[in-house]
Order: C-alpha cells, then sequence, then structure tokens
C-alpha cells in the first residue's frame, strides 16, 4: 500500500469523523444544555428509549440477565431486550457508569453514533470515487439524512445505520481482495445488533451482489460467490447465542405469524390511498414527525420511518448520476431499491412480507443514492454530468412545486359547514415550513451548482452550506417535536430523577390511571401497565382472550377491577390534577407522592395462590369478555390434558355451573384464593421462590406468563408446570410446608452458544486455512525471486521463464544489450557502413494485424560513437513469438542502407529486467487496488 495514499485515506476518516462530531454537536449540546444536562425529545424517545437503557444498564450490571420483572408481567429479558439495545456496543459503554447517569448519557451517544455513521459510510464511499473529500460529502449526507433524523425519534435504529456499511465494505473486500473472515465477522456483528433489521440486510445483500455481478467488472467467480455464502452461514452461525433466543421469543407473536402476511390486491396496490405518492415525495422533502404527517395526513406510515431525503440536494444529485452513467451497479441498485419501494409485495420482503408498512430498510439504498450525489459532485464539470445535474435539478424542482401546489390548493368541500376550504395538509404552518425547506435547499443548490461549480472554493462553499442546511433543519425539527419547558422539568425531575417509597414486604405490582407510558418502568415497579412491543407470546394470548386488546402496549380498562386481584395488583397511581380519583372499587388513598395519590388495593392476593376446581378452555369461551376475569377468581381454566394429569386433585366444573357470578360470589372467590395463597414470595435473577402451607394438595397458580424456559420444583422434586388461565403457571403443591421453586433460562441460549462456539471454532480453521495457502504462495514466490536474481546474470536466461509459473502471466522477453555495446557520450554520426547482405524473413512469423511501423530511433543524447559497423551475418530464423498485449512488431527487416548510431538497448514497454521482475514479485504480496466502477461509470 503506498504510504502518501493510507495518509490520505487516515486523513479522510478523522476529518470525516470530526465534521460529523462538530455538526451533531451543534445540533444536540445546546438541547442537553437547555434541558439541564439531558437530552429528551418526545414520544416513544422519552418513554422507551431513556427507560429500556436504564432498565437493561441495571439488570446486566445486577446479573439479572434472564427473567425481568419490570417489563409488564415479566418477559424473557433477552428475547425483549435483544431488538432494542441489549446487543449493541452503543449500550455496552454505559456499562462503567452509575445507572442514574445513563439518561445523561443518550445525548453524547446519539453525537457518537451520527459521528461513527458517517465514518462507516465514509470507508464505503470513498471506494468508488477518486476524490476523498467528495467521499466525506456523501459520508455527511448519510449520517445526517432524513432517515436519521426522523429516527432520532428511534434512537436504537442508528445502531444499525452505523454498522451496515461495513457488511458491504467486508463483502467487496472478499470479492476484490480475497480477504477471508472479514465478511463473516460483519455478519456476526450486524446480526447481533439487531436480528430484525438483519432480515432486511440480507435481502439486500443478496440484490447488491445480484446487481453486482450483472453489472460486470466486479470480478466474482463462482469459487467467491461461494466464498459469500459460506462465511454468510458461519457469520449467522457466529451470531447464534444472540439470534436464537431472540427469534423464538418472537415465535408465535400475533405480529409475525401467518395471519399478518400480504394476500390478494394488497401484494400489489398499497391499501392508503395516500401511500403511493407519499413514497414518491420521501425522496424530495425533508422528513415529517412521525405523529404528525402534514403532506399525506392519511397514508397509513406514520411510524414507518419514511424518509430518503439528502440534506442540501435531495434527490437532484442522484438523478444526475443515473441520468449521466450507464452500466453502473449504483444506479441499478437505486433504479431496484424505488421499484421495490413502490411495489407493496417487494417492501415487505424486508419484513417477512408482513402486512404492516414499514420503510425501515431506507437506509440501505441511501447509502447508494449517498455514493452516487458524490460522484456526480466530483465529475460535475464534465460535460455528460453537468447536463444531468440540470435535469435533476428540473426533475427536483418539478416534483416540489407540483407536490406543494396540489396539496396546498386543492379543494376541499366540507359537508357538515357546507363550505368549500383549501389544502388537503394536516397542519398549516407544519406544510408549508417543509415546503420552504425544500425550496432553501432547491435554491442553495442551484446557486452551487451552476454558478459556483468552477470556482476555487467549490469544496469549502458545499461543506458550509451542508453544515448549515443540516443544523438548521434538524434543531429545528427536534425543536418542533419537543414538549413545554415545564413538561421537561417535570420529566427530569419524576420520571427520570423521581423515586417512590411502599412497603417491600411483598412483592405486589402496580397500576397507573391515566399516566405517562411506562411510569413504572422509570419508578422500579413491577406494574401492569406497559408500552413495549415485544413481551412473552402468552401475554399477547392472555389479554384478548378476555377482551383487551394487546399490540404494543398493555392498558387494562378500569372495568376490569378484578383483574387486578388475579395479577397481584396493590396499588394504584393517580395524579392528584386528576379528576377522577376512585376510577375502580376496593382502594383506599394510602400516600401521595410525587404528585400523585397512591391508592392500595383492599382486595390484593399475594402472588401465588391455589385452586381445586378448574374449567377447560372450551367452557369458559362461553363467557364474555368481562365475565371471565371474574370467573377466573374461582376456578382454573386448563387444558384438557392438563385436568386429566390433575383430576385427582381438582373438581371439572361445567360452563352451566358458572354461567352468573355475582358481586357476593367475586368476594367469597376472593377470600376463598387468598387464604389458600403463599405467605412468602420472592424473586431473584434467576426466577423465584415461594412457601406455602396449605391444608389439601392443590395447584398453586403464578400469574407469572407461561414461558418454555421456566423449569419448577416443590420441595426439591421437579414438577410439571401446566399452562393455566390462557398465559400463566401452575404446578402441583402438596398439604403442609412446601418451598416452590421455579427457575428461568432462555429458550436457545445454550443450544445457541453451542452453535456460536462451533461456528467461531469454524471460522479459525478456515482462517488458518487461508493464511497457509497465503503463505505457501509468499514462500514459492520468494523461490522464484531469488532464481530470478541468480538468472540475471546470465544473458542467455530470459529473466521472464522463472516467473511464469507463479504469476501466470507470460511477460514480453527482456532485451538485453549487446556484449560489445557501450554508453556513449555526445553522439556523432557513425562511418558509412558496407551494405549489409539481404537479410531473410523468420519462418512463421507474422505481423501482428494492424501493426504500425516503429518510429526511426533518434540519437540518445551523451552517447559515445559506436565502433565501426560491420556487415551482419545472415539473419537467422526467429524462435516463434507471442506478441504481449501491448507490445508492437518490429518493421520487417530492409538491408541498412546507411548505419545510423546504435541507441542503448533499452526493454519493450513491458518487458522487465531482473531488478524490476523481483520489485513486481514483492508487489504480489500486497492486495490489488479496488476497481472503480464509478470512475468511467461504464461496466468492465
Amino acid at each position: 500500500m503506498n504510504t502518501s495514499a493510507a495518509e490520505v485515506r487516515t486523513r479522510g476518516a478523522l476529518k470525516t469523523f470530526i465534521w460529523a462530531a462538530i455538526v451533531a454537536g451543534a445540533i444536540f449540546i445546546p438541547l442537553i444544555i437547555y434541558n439541564r444536562g439531558y437530552f429528551l425529545f418526545l414520544g416513544d424517545f422519552n418513554v422507551q428509549q431513556i427507560p429500556f437503557y436504564q432498565l437493561a444498564h441495571k439488570a446486566v450490571r445486577s446479573g439479572e440477565v434472564f427473567w425481568n420483572w419490570h417489563t409488564d408481567l415479566g418477559a424473557n429479558f433477552i428475547g425483549s431486550y435483544s431488538f432494542y439495545l441489549l446487543f449493541s456496543p452503543f449500550f455496552w459503554l454505559t456499562l462503567p457508569f452509575p445507572n442514574e447517569m445513563v439518561p445523561q448519557l443518550i445525548g453524547p451517544l446519539l453525537i457518537l453514533k451520527t459521528s461513527l455513521a458517517a465514518l462507516t459510510a465514509y470507508f464505503y464511499i470513498k471506494r468508488f470515487v477518486k476524490d476523498t473529500d467528495w467521499a466525506i460529502v456523501g459520508a455527511m449526507l448519510y449520517a445526517f439524512s432524513g432517515f436519521m433524523t426522523f429516527n432520532i425519534f428511534f434512537n436504537h435504529f442508528h445502531d444499525v445505520c452505523v454498522f451496515f456499511p461495513l457488511l458491504l465494505i467486508a463483502l467487496e473486500e472478499l470479492v476484490t481482495r480475497n480477504r477471508r473472515g472479514f465478511f463473516g465477522f460483519m455478519v456476526m456483528v450486524n446480526c447481533m445488533v439487531n436480528y430484525w433489521f438483519f432480515i432486511g440486510e440480507v435481502v439486500f445483500v443478496v440484490i447488491y451482489v445480484i446487481v453486482r455481478i450483472i453489472t460486470g467488472g466486479w470480478g466474482c467467480t463462482f469459487k467467491k460467490f461461494m466464498l459469500i455464502a459460506f462465511e454468510s452461514i458461519l457469520g449467522v452461525a457466529m451470531a447464534a447465542v444472540f439470534l436464537l433466543p431472540s427469534v423464538l421469543a418472537i415465535m408465535g407473536n400475533p405480529r409475525t405469524d401467518t395471519d399478518s402476511l400480504l394476500t390478494g390486491w394488497l401484494m400489489w396496490i398499497y391499501g392508503f390511498d395516500q401511500r403511493f405518492p407519499a413514497i414518491i415525495q420521501s425522496f424530495f422533502f425533508p422528513p415529517e414527525m412521525p405523529s404528525r404527517p402534514n403532506l399525506f395526513p392519511d397514508m397509513g406510515a406514520q411510524w414507518s420511518s419514511l424518509s430518503a431525503w439528502l440534506p442540501l440536494f435531495s434527490s437532484t444529485g442522484v438523478i444526475a448520476f443515473c441520468l449521466a452513467k450507464k452500466k453502473n451497479f449504483h444506479k441499478r441498485m437505486i433504479v431496484t431499491s424505488m421499484i421495490m419501494a413502490l411495489v407493496p409485495i417487494f417492501n415487505a420482503a424486508f419484513v417477512l412480507f408482513n402486512n404492516s408498512y414499514y420503510a425501515r430498510w431506507f437506509y440501505m439504498p441511501i447509502l447508494m443514492m449517498c455514493v452516487a450525489t458524490a460522484s456526480a459532485l466530483e465529475e460535475r464539470n464534465t460535460k455528460r454530468m453537468y447536463e444531468g445535474w440540470k435535469s435533476g435539478w428540473n426533475w427536483a424542482c418539478g416534483f416540489i412545486l407540483f407536490f406543494s401546489a396540489a396539496i396546498a390548493f386543492t379543494p376541499v368541500f366540507d359537508k357538515q359547514k357546507q363550505e368549500y376550504t383549501f389544502g388537503l395538509y394536516g397542519d398549516k404552518v407544519g406544510f408549508w415550513m417543509l415546503v420552504a425547506a425544500a425550496i432553501v435547499c432547491l435554491i442553495l443548490s442551484a446557486i452551487l451548482l451552476f454558478l459556483l461549480r468552477r470556482n476555487e472554493s467549490f469544496k469549502r462553499i458545499t461543506c458550509l452550506l451542508l453544515s448549515f442546511v443540516i443544523v438548521a433543519f434538524t434543531s429545528g425539527y427536534i425543536c418542533s417535536g419537543k414538549a413545554s419547558k415545564e413538561y421537561d422539568d417535570w420529566f427530569i425531575d419524576v420520571p427520570i430523577n423521581g423515586a417512590v417509597t411502599l412497603p417491600d414486604d411483598e412483592f405486589a405490582r402496580s397500576d397507573f390511571y391515566n399516566c405517562m407510558d411506562n411510569l413504572g418502568m422509570h419508578l422500579e415497579l413491577p406494574n401492569i401497565q406497559a408500552f413495549h412491543s415485544i413481551v412473552p407470546v402468552s401475554t399477547m394470548e392472555f389479554y384478548p382472550y378476555i377482551g383487551i386488546k394487546r399490540d404494543v402496549s398493555s392498558k387494562p380498562p378500569v372495568k376490569y377491577d378484578t383483574l387486578r386481584s388475579l395479577l397481584s395488583v396493590k396499588w394504584l397511581f393517580v395524579a392528584t390534577n386528576e379528576k377522577e380519583q376512585q376510577p375502580m372499587d376496593g382502594f383506599e388513598l394510602y400516600d401521595t407522592q410525587l404528585g400523585y395519590n397512591i391508592y392500595e388495593n383492599q382486595n390484593f392476593i399475594p402472588m401465588g395462590f391455589a385452586y381445586d376446581k378448574a374449567i377447560t378452555e372450551e367452557n369458559m369461551d362461553g363467557f364474555s369478555d368481562e365475565q371471565i376475569a371474574r370467573h377466573m377468581m374461582s376456578v382454573l381454566q386448563l387444558s384438557d390434558a392438563a385436568i386429566i394429569r390433575n383430576s385427582d386433585i381438582i373438581e371439572e366444573m361445567e360452563e352451566a355451573s358458572y354461567l352468573l357470578i355475582s358481586a357476593d360470589e367475586v368476594q367469597f372467590a376472593l377470600t376463598e384464593r387468598r387464604d389458600n395463597s403463599c405467605y412468602d414470595f420472592q424473586i431473584d435473577a434467576r426466577g423465584f421462590t415461594a412457601k406455602s402451607d396449605l391444608e389439601k394438595e392443590m395447584l398453586m397458580f403464578f400469574s407469572v406468563p407461561y414461558d418454555k424456559g421456566w423449569s419448577a420444583s416443590v420441595n426439591g422434586q421437579p414438577v410439571i408446570i401446566e399452562k393455566a388461565n390462557v398465559g400463566f403457571m401452575a404446578v402441583r403443591v402438596p398439604a403442609g410446608e412446601a418451598t416452590i421453586r421455579f427457575d428461568y433460562i432462555a429458550p436457545g441460549l445454550i443450544t445457541g452458544a453451542k452453535i456460536s462456539l462451533a461456528g467461531f471454532g469454524v471460522m479459525m480453521l478456515y482462517l488458518i486455512i487461508a493464511a497457509f495457502v497465503c503463505k505457501k504462495t509468499k514462500a514459492v514466490s520468494a523461490e522464484v525471486k531469488k532464481a530470478v536474481e541468480s538468472a540475471a546474470a546470465d544473458p542467455t536466461v530470459e529473466t521472464t521463464q522463472a516467473a511464469d509459473a507463479v504469476t501466470g502471466v507470460r511477460l514480453a522477453p527482456s532485451i538485453k544489450p549487446a556484449p560489445e555495446a557501450k554508453p556513449a557520450h555526445e553522439a556523432k554520426p557513425a562511418p558509412e557502413a558496407k551494405p549489409a547482405p539481404e537479410a531473410k524473413p523468420a519462418p512463421e512469423a507474422k505481423p501482428a494485424p494492424e501493426a504500425k511501423p516503429a518510429p526511426e530511433a533518434k540519437p540518445a543524447p551523451e552517447a559515445k560513437p559506436t565502433p565501426e559497423a560491420k556487415p551482419a551475418p545472415e539473419a537467422k530464423p526467429a524462435p516463434e513469438a507471442k506478441p504481449t498485449p501491448e507490445a508492437k512488431p518490429a518493421p520487417e527487416a530492409k538491408p541498412a542502407p546507411e548505419a545510423k548510431p546504435v541507441p542503448e538497448a533499452k526493454p519493450e514497454k513491458e518487458s522487465l529486467d531482473a531488478e524490476e521482475l523481483a520489485k513486481y514479485l514483492e508487489s504480489l504480496q500486497e492486495l490489488p487496488p479496488i476497481p472503480n466502477d464509478n470512475q468511467t461509470g461504464e461496466g468492465k
């Protein structure tokens, strides 16, 4: 590797990171200062990202990495948090810090993520542009794209954007430089960081490889294609310890089952009329607030991360690149991605064909768009690219003006008011701010590209304008979504830094009435109100069974008062300024803390209570939704097999016996459950331990979500865990004193660890073999080099013969000067020579087609006069020669009319003497440069 080239690349990487860090700091640091050291935003960022980080941080540091008691009714910790943050290196960076500092680290982590996203994008883009400065600009477009800005809301999406460019870099390295192992490890890392996004990356990489091969010039042989497949499998295997528990945790989740697949016309046409134009506008307009879409308010994709906008240039450079280039694989990737975005079934391929619309894979084609824009900027002064820029700007201007005018001035008839209004937007102010931002970028890009493109300071002006647009728009975007200062102060003082004091003599859950989402998680209280997408499948089954919707959150209505007793809820939080202070019967005021009235449930039942009656699911189905929760207090719902297994200790009840249940009957059932409950219940890092003292053998029920990772024992003896009341657990417990122990380990964790260990072993063996082969090749090259050097002294041996076996390339023979030739000085005309006899043509020698006669040799400067020329001997047949790719045939031999000074003999253009061949063999040990497809725009 050229040292100066390495220095240039290093400086480019450093510039990229520093520039991105400064720009990101200019965006986030003022907001952090404004909120007393915290970065706050809105919605999911405040109520999910911050508490999830803090909860996971505490769990990992305390070793509670199996079952988490503060996520909904309890959850598989690995399965629930691997999607969000658990295996992200950015989360690991927080572990050395105290738990109370974690919310303050979120802002600095966003700056770091943004800077690293720019850095990894730079390393990819610089492979396809000549000038590293334009690779830096492209990297900034990627790191501050509309997709990245939109997903500040879901800041764990940024983790994926950081590592994806490394996946493509590793793929390129494997194919073009035969660099083994790097791609396999990058597959593992991307799979580990976020398994759900990894599904989309697999789809994109498959398309990338196909398009790259079809375009040509990549050098992907069948052997290298098989290496790609082999390292991909190895990478997934090495990630199995992270992947397998995560996948098993969501198997059976209603959001991933076959009922959610696209079918019928929805495979080809979007069900929302506004979605198709919304996808197109996302390439030309800045992103909108997830919760407040303005341009197309009824597109049905508010939370889908729909944005592909690039700061300052929008899609102008992308269009210019696609118009100027012909057979270019980045162009083909962009066009292919656009088609996939517009066709539902192709778009759904990135999320396993789910019928929920998401554009969360857009960061991948955005990287291709950044390469296109950087390349278009680099070649802006060529005639073809300049014409492309003009056309691209016209197209972008046309789309922006058309969408703006159509949405702003379309008449709408209000049937209720019986009057016409104008405008299809959601919010008028928000709409015109977006339009203004898009038009300002159009104007700035036009000034830059059409007035200043040949200016010596073009790069500097581009960087300044780009920085200005990024900081101005992103800061405005965040500020438009933030709440009031009053709310921010309350959020810092109560959810983040607040704490409540409750009796800790027994385990009990809490409930929050009309409170902020995940307030219980912030306050570190086990509770039944949870805003979390990935919880045990049994929890997702239980709530719909009793008539409560459970998609992304658990929010049982207050009319299910008996449900609180079934789930061992003891505390109810109601804000002091809430009008309704008694939403449910049976709760009495206990205390007031942090601006909340805390009520105690008088019908509280401790965790773990026994039944001696059971009912099948079929018979339970006959009850109404509200009745089911009441009936579960008096009778345990079990499967037919479970009832048969325990028929000696339980009585099966018929539906007719429980058609009606009065308030008195409910109270009687509550008393009966309380009398047969555990007197001690303790949770720990691996599960829980309960103690009971029953009068007879019964089934002990625990409102802990059923999961295959649980194992149980009673008095040290293993017992069968029955799935009870749809989504919970029960075990047989004998009469008298009994100790019940439940242990949990995430399903697939041990098996995944074994697969990962085997994967690492195979990878190490693979790398050792690859290193051995490389070493052997180097040894052979060294031997050839030595042989060539020893043969150099022998004028009868051509130096290229020894190299042919190693290099596989037939080099032109080295031409050595005649032994009598000497360096000449101050050339003078040679004395007249006698005519030489006519030379005979060499047998079988034919001139190459289209050969041109070599130019007449000129006297070399500072040459000494050659000795008197002698008649040339009769020409002998020349050996059959193979012309080299660029060698030109010598002119046909003719009688020399007059001897001329003999110039110093030099090798032909591609001939090598001993010293040059030695250098050539040394260069074989270094990696060849990456082919730069975009420099010409044509496939090779």
